[in-house]
């Protein structure tokens, strides 16, 4: 097998030519029929970089469309080409919104290239168990893209196979329960078929597993609210994977994909093509950071965590966040921080999450609570008494406050206040007095316009 980075940038090369960034460009418009490409091992291990790659390209979306989106990061004021981000963060986006516009048109294009291999592997001839790990792999970026696009539009236009445009034209919104059905059926089907490896060789280290088919799972159980089968599939994590002794060696970039991460978006700048600037740098200490006072303030005395989202002078160039320092980069511009999606302390909190759902229990060693505070001492904090979580809403609001603390930066926050319940209160704190419907944003005019048929396509309520 060729090595992950080499063929993750030749697969950014192929298929920047087979497919364009829209929903509509489903059939593929190289000259070279794709009959043709798709034979061998080889040809479907390209074909998977490229729904790796196209996950680089998405990692933008999860600071705007999720930090801006909640009390984390703020703009006081729109900039030179930031007015759609400042509107996001105003709750003032409206369906022309350009950076709604291209996740949308990003996110499918990503459906298309993981429908692409599904479509084709079945019939192709090479090792059986490598056929069945790409497979795995296309159902899980496509879960977990579609599982993105939900949480940011609700049901959403889905389809397991490529289509022509005609066929895409006819293809209406999913309902709640059709999308958790298409999410759960493609991960279970990893899942129960064994389709992934539990890890890699160093070559490939960084491609998707069964643990990450199985967290992925566990949060879109836990999004739609079903805490039973959400405890179950998260239970099998638990001691599987381990924290780092201190948080800042999670973020590590000479450290990647330690014994913490269970998936990121890999990026290497040493690769052309393959670092990345999302990480935002300030010029000077005095600069704003756009971080918002609830987040500066929400930590405790002693929380290492905070560090991680103070900036500092490195080499006297510009102003970097700790958790996201890259120091091998000569002007800072480009990093190679991967972009975490899924980690142990995640899998934590969203097992605690589970079991106080469940049901409440009001022991100091139970697991909801000792999976909480393996959390929350890791960052040099005492231990949570369960005298000061003294029913099911405390402990909820204690989980929610520990994710804030733990996961700024990483595409979590918004969607963590919306499904625990706690999004009109945070944003109240921030000056905004936020509607039920705002917890979606508002489908794309261009896709609307497109479709031209509200049977089919319908904006969301209050847009």
């Amino acid at each position: 097998m060729k090595k992950y980075k080499l063929i993750l940038f030749l697969s950014t090369a192929f298929l920047s030519v087979a497919c364009t960034d829209s929903f509509f460009d489903l059939e593929p418009s190289s000259s070279v029929p794709t009959d043709k490409v798709y034979k061998t091992a080889d040809d479907f291990n390209v074909a998977v970089m490229g729904c790796y790659s196209k996950l680089q390209t998405q990692v933008s979306y999860f600071t705007e469309c999720c930090e801006y989106r909640s009390d984390n990061l703020t703009l006081s004021a729109p900039t030179a080409g930031t007015q759609d981000r400042y509107d996001i963060d105003q709750f003032a986006d409206k369906a022309s919104n350009g950076i709604l516009e291209d996740a949308w048109a990003n996110f499918n294009n990503g459906v298309y290239r993981c429908n692409l291999i599904l479509d084709r592997i079945d019939e192709a001839n090479f090792d059986a168990t490598l056929k069945k790990q790409y497979k795995g792999e296309a159902l899980f970026i496509r879960a977990l893209t579609y599982f993105n696009m939900y949480r940011l539009w609700g049901g959403i236009p889905m389809t397991n196979k490529v289509v022509t445009v005609a066929e895409a034209l006819k293809i209406g919104r999913s309902s709640d329960q059709q999308v958790y059905d298409f999410l759960v059926g493609d991960l279970n089907q990893v899942i129960n078929e064994s389709m992934l490896p539990s890890s890699y060789a160093s070559a490939d280290m960084g491609r998707v597993t069964s643990s990450a088919a199985m967290a992925l799972l566990g949060k879109i159980y836990l999004t739609f609210h079903k805490w039973t089968e959400a405890r179950n599939v998260l239970s099998q994590l638990i001691g599987k994977y381990s924290l780092m002794t201190t948080p800042e060696r999670v973020f590590d970039v000479n450290n990647k994909m330690n014994d913490e991460i269970i998936f990121a978006v890999r990026f290497n700048k040493d690769v052309e093509g393959e670092g990345h600037g999302y990480w935002f740098s300030i010029i000077n200490l005095t600069d704003d950071t756009n971080q918002t006072k609830a987040l500066k303030e929400c930590y405790k005395d002693g929380d290492k965590r905070k560090d991680l989202i103070t900036y500092v002078k490195v080499e006297d160039k510009v102003c970097v966040m700790n958790k996201f320092k890259d120091v091998k980069s000569a002007t800072y511009n480009t990093v190679g921080n991967d972009q975490i999606i899924l980690r142990y302390a995640d899998v934590l909190l969203m097992y605690a999450e589970a079991l106080n759902e469940i049901s409440y229990s009001n022991l100091q060693n139970s697991e909801a609570l000792v999976a909480l505070n393996a959390v929350h001492t890791r960052a040099g904090l005492s231990p949570i008494l369960i005298t000061e979580l003294p029913d099911q809403d405390s402990f909820r609001n204690a989980i929610m406050l520990e994710r804030q603390q733990e996961f700024p930066y990483e595409g979590q926050r918004w969607f963590d206040l919306v499904r625990m319940g706690g999004a009109k209160e945070a944003m109240k704190a921030e000056g905004h007095m936020i509607q039920d419907y705002q917890f979606l944003y508002p489908i794309p005019k261009t896709e609307l316009e497109r479709i031209n048929n509200t049977e089919l396509l319908w904006q969301n309520t209050g847009y």
